[in-house]
């Protein structure tokens, strides 16, 4: 009997250990997609001939692709199981890399990129799912030491994407479009232990699950729907817009300023390291306040201060860091038997936001250039400092929202 009950623990263990590889090696794939695009994005910027409007559009579109993924993916995983929609996900990326690398025209590399960020948009929803039925028990530094492997991968990925972007192989400079192929390639690696691995809550019967009009009918989902929402778009920016900002407002070589996102991303994953435990000590929802006002402060004293303060640019990572993950632990703690719909209503909602988002930051620095003159050294200067100053602002708003939302769940007695 108790040979049997070891060879049980065993193959526990083992699927565990599948599934732990499946989700760390997932995040840092979708780190390395999500934040390639940092030094590539003046290259794009210049072979198309794109403005700073342009460049917000196509970073929307970007995010619509994520967003139709997200409003699919839980149907997808309900009918499939999630480990055929993780494979799913891997795959698209690969291919993606391949359509990035033929796309010699504008539409050409437009559509090859949005159909790269439904493959993303189908990995998130689906490792926030996985996260949610596994980690039962210290949910909140589970969650963030999944999310660490993203910000540990976006920490490298600029530096190599910088690095590739001037390498020679086989006699091929490597250019942006090469450097997308063979980053994109690594999304062969996670695939090997999903395939080897089982994974839990695909058999829960829906009668069991909440249904998404009840959940719809809780104020603190809504509430949680713009924290996300604000923080996140506050996150993803910095991986569009530091590189940009730093090489335009100051001048900035293309290895310094993508040496400055690496650093936001070694603060950010660092943060996920080690403040995972605090949020479950100090609660999900305080944290969201502190951490999230915390890296708006670091923004704005960024842009106020000039280039001297450019180092808080980076500090602001271990504010934002937390947030995405906290979310999503709180979600698991909250709607226990509702998670895969709660996720998937709050992240299709968060896309939504990052739509409107990076429009926005295009549409303000282009504003803002113009108002005081284009072609202007200050109009330059004053579009971007405006531009990444909503950046802070999201930030900002984040933390505000979460204040409202303690003041909710405190007021009936279900602080989290």
């Amino acid at each position: 009997m108790d040979k049997q009950a070891a060879q049980t623990r065993r193959g526990i263990n083992k699927t565990y250990a599948m599934q732990l590889a499946t989700i760390f090696l997932g995040f840092i794939v979708f780190g390395i997609s999500e934040n390639i695009k940092g030094p590539a994005i003046p290259r794009i910027q210049f072979d198309f001939h794109l403005e700073e409007q342009q460049l917000g559009t196509l970073l929307s579109l970007n995010a619509l692709g994520y967003l139709i993924a997200c409003s699919f993916t839980a149907y997808l995983t309900r009918l499939l199981g999630i480990k055929a929609v993780s494979l799913l996900a891997f795959g698209a990326m690969f291919v993606s890399g391949f359509f990035i690398f033929f796309s010699h025209s504008y539409p050409a590399f437009a559509s090859s990129y949005f159909f790269m960020y439904i493959g993303n948009g189908m990995l998130e929803i689906g490792l926030a799912i996985l996260g949610a039925r596994i980690f039962v028990r210290n949910t909140g530094t589970m969650m963030n030491l999944s999310h660490f492997f993203y910000g540990l991968s976006s920490t490298v990925a600029p530096l190599l994407a910088s690095g590739l972007l001037s390498v020679s192989i086989f006699g091929y400079m490597m250019d942006w479009r090469g450097m997308y192929l063979l980053m994109l390639s690594l999304s062969v690696l996670p695939m090997i232990p999903a395939i080897f691995s089982s994974f839990p809550g695909d058999d829960l019967p829906h009668g069991e699950r909440i249904p998404l009009k009840q959940l719809m009918r809780d104020p603190a989902l809504w509430l949680i729907v713009l924290v996300l929402s604000f923080g996140v778009v506050s996150e993803l920016a910095v991986g569009g817009w530091l590189v940009n900002f730093l090489e335009k407002a100051y001048a900035w070589e293309s290895v310094a300023a993508s040496g400055m996102l690496s650093a936001f991303f070694l603060c950010f994953s660092a943060a996920r390291l080690v403040l995972g435990p605090l949020t479950d000590k100090i609660g999900f929802t305080l944290s969201l306040i502190l951490l999230s006002g915390f890296s708006a402060l670091c923004t704005f004293a960024a842009i106020w201060g000039g280039e001297s303060m450019a180092f808080l640019f980076a500090a602001a990572g271990i504010g934002i860091a937390p947030i995405y993950p906290t979310v999503m632990a709180f979600i698991a703690k909250r709607y226990p038997k509702g998670s895969d719909t709660a996720i998937t209503f709050t992240v299709t909602l968060m896309g939504i936001g990052s739509v409107i988002g990076n429009y926005a930051i295009g549409a303000i620095t282009n504003s803002i250039k113009n108002l005081y003159g284009t072609g202007t050294d200050i109009g330059l200067l004053r579009g971007l400092q405006a531009g990444y100053g909503f950046i802070g602002l999201c930030a900002l708003v984040c933390s505000l929202t979460g204040c409202v939302l303690y003041k909710y769940l405190k007021s009936r007695k279900a602080l989290i």
